[in-house]
């Protein structure tokens, strides 16, 4: 379980968000909303070690994030604003190189699936820079389908994705909640998923 106990966070003089509270346990999901600007990013951030809290505490299974960094980064999974693809690698390579890193199959064959399962059929060899938004989108994306992490933390993941693209990602997302995954995300639409859904919202 993740458990998110009175977080505050200001920058500058100016206070972004105080008292937060939110528990997530398997097979559910949080939709955490809020107007631009309130912290949601910076939020998202903290709670995977990319930031210090002025106050409160974060834990996943019963231990503190602070204290047992490693064990809860090996279970997180987080796809931010920023895409992380080398521009001049191909789809198949950066997704290869990250899995390795990281410790994972990176396989041809279970990357080449992965892509494929996400539209990219065809393009796997290409250098990302001359693909389209959506397409880096769903490169990364890819991702979700090769590291197995029980706790997604994704930040607007529909984003610049057409219709196509939108339902093969809540596919992709359903089937993690439907194995006990947890997902916390953000996102200006609507959403539709399986497994059990919360939602908070944030404030300054």
């Amino acid at each position: 379980m993740l458990t998110v106990s009175h977080l505050s966070l200001s920058r500058g003089n100016r206070r972004l968000f105080s008292d937060v509270s939110f528990s997530l346990m398997p097979g559910q999901w949080l939709h955490l909303e809020g107007d631009n600007g309130v912290g949601k990013t910076s939020l998202l951030r903290l709670l995977c070690g990319l930031g210090v809290w002025e106050q409160g505490e974060v834990t996943w299974k019963n231990q503190s994030i602070v204290q047992e960094p490693e064990n809860f980064r090996s279970d997180l999974l987080y796809l931010g604003h920023q895409l992380a693809l080398k521009e001049d690698l191909s789809p198949l390579e950066n997704l290869r190189a990250d899995a390795l890193v990281a410790g994972r199959d990176g396989s041809v064959d279970r990357v080449m699936a992965a892509l494929g399962q996400m539209g990219l059929r065809g393009r796997e060899h290409l250098p990302v820079r001359v693909l389209s938004q959506g397409q880096k989108r769903r490169t990364a994306l890819a991702r979700l389908l090769i590291r197995r992490a029980p706790l997604w933390i994704l930040d607007e993941p529909f984003v610049a994705l057409d219709a196509a693209a939108q339902n093969a990602l809540s596919s992709v997302i359903n089937a993690h909640l439907n194995d006990a995954g947890m997902l916390l995300v953000t996102s200006h639409q609507p959403l539709s998923l399986q497994g059990q859904a919360l939602s908070y919202r944030l404030t300054a």
